[in-house]
């Protein structure tokens, strides 16, 4: 979240960065209830620290009467103003949440995906001298993956991976992980469940009629969509020295999405899916050093799908299509025949100190001073977007697919290609 004290400087400001992002916020209003709370809050304050000076009266005092009739008297002010400072900051707290980040001044403006803005390109689409398929035909017919057994054990989107597929997945989160340790990073495997807390913390709304969370019932847990959640409340409530920054992490995990109203043309198959694997990678850093570990996220995606083969291109994300932590963010997006169109693959927000203040993670600097630090993410492989973009672009005439040599010694017998049974 934002500091209210940088909302009150920079109000305007404010408003017209939620308008280019689409979000609806009332920043008046988010202020009147500001100061509404707060006078609330030291109007109660007052009246408690009052009722304790009676109570010690009370212990000396000859006659109690005039003591008590005073404390009936601020019991009944705070009952009348408690219900009052709970309902203001119940609305202030919703407004507060929702507002987003400020925007990286370069950022594209613009209100959703078409303005976003292709900054890099590796490769281009392949030109076939035959009709390609798409992944959901050539893995069925090469007895990789199964939808219908897995919507019948699970429901629609669910999947089983099958033969050569699971070592592929494997290989996939080998070569990543791989990648990320030779850069510095720390690898973890984290769990599938996080607090309501941390999803909050994290930019998450984990019980909205709109999340794209499953919430556990009857607990405050809630199945992680991806590891950025688990490795950003890794940290909470602490102050990091200075000297042991940059954190770098690396984190494998089961991600969990609910996709709700996502079935169009272009969710089907591995595209937009309940459960896949991911490998996250998550910093912590000085705000100073937030824009070159931003770079330094976005270069690795790309090292790791240059080694892989695949065409791709790097895409600058406009205005109305960050997500509320985000101040800035790219995604990588690989060519898919299924599509006959870019489709994303990976992305890195800088979310510089918006979900640090949410958390509570600080830097403590080397004269003793702490302030929130800055926190970034991105994947390094999301299993099943991968596996589209390799099927598909590495797709035969005779229905076979060779496999990226990056991966092959991580492939059973060095296997080179998946061919029919």
């Amino acid at each position: 979240m934002l500091d209210i004290k940088f909302i009150r400087e920079n109000k305007d400001a404010v408003k017209k960065n939620c308008k280019l992002r689409n979000i609806k916020c009332g920043i008046d209003s988010f202020l009147r209830l500001d100061d509404e709370r707060k006078d609330l809050m030291r109007k109660i304050e007052e009246l408690k620290n009052e009722k304790n000076r009676l109570n010690e009266e009370m212990k000396s005092a000859v006659s109690k009467d005039e003591a008590i009739i005073k404390g009936k008297a601020i019991k009944d002010q705070l009952s009348e103003l408690e219900p009052k400072f709970e309902k203001a900051e119940k609305k202030w707290k919703k407004i507060y949440l929702r507002i987003p980040n400020m925007s990286h001044p370069d950022s594209p403006a613009g209100k959703d995906d078409t303005g976003n803005k292709e900054i890099e390109r590796y490769g281009e689409p392949p030109k076939f001298d035959f009709e390609p398929k798409g992944h959901e035909e050539l893995m069925k017919n090469l007895d990789l993956i199964d939808f219908e057994r897995g919507a019948k054990v699970a429901g629609a989107k669910f999947y089983f991976l099958k033969n050569e597929a699971v070592f592929l997945e494997q290989a996939l989160v080998n070569y990543a992980l791989d990648m990320c340790v030779k850069e510095g990073f720390i690898p973890f495997s984290t769990p599938d469940l996080a607090k309501d807390d941390i999803l909050l913390g994290i930019g998450f709304n984990p019980r909205g009629e709109e999340s794209q969370i499953y919430s556990v019932e009857k607990t405050d847990l809630n199945l992680v969509g991806t590891a950025e959640i688990t490795m950003g409340g890794y940290h909470k409530d602490e102050a990091i020295d200075e000297k042991k920054l940059p954190l770098r992490y690396v984190a494998l995990s089961h991600c969990f999405r609910t996709e709700a109203g996502s079935y169009g043309r272009h969710s089907a198959g591995l595209f937009r899916v309940h459960q896949f694997t991911k490998v996250e990678m998550f910093a912590y850093t000085t705000p100073e050093n937030s824009e070159s570990m931003h770079t330094e996220l976005k270069n690795i995606e790309v090292e790791i799908f240059k080694n892989l083969g695949i065409p791709f291109r790097v895409v600058d994300i406009c205005t109305g299509d960050l997500g509320g932590p985000a101040y800035r963010k790219y995604d990588l997006e690989a060519w898919m025949t299924s599509r006959n169109d870019w489709g994303e693959v990976t992305s890195t927000s800088d979310t510089t100190s918006y979900q640090a203040r949410r958390l509570n993670i600080k830097v403590k600097r080397a004269d003793g001073k702490k302030e929130f630090l800055h926190m970034l993410n991105g994947t390094a492989i999301a299993v099943s977007r991968a596996l589209i973009a390799i099927i598909e672009n590495y797709q035969q005439k005779d229905g076979s697919v060779v496999i990226p040599e990056i991966l092959r010694k991580y492939m059973p017998g060095n296997l080179e290609t998946i061919k029919r049974k």
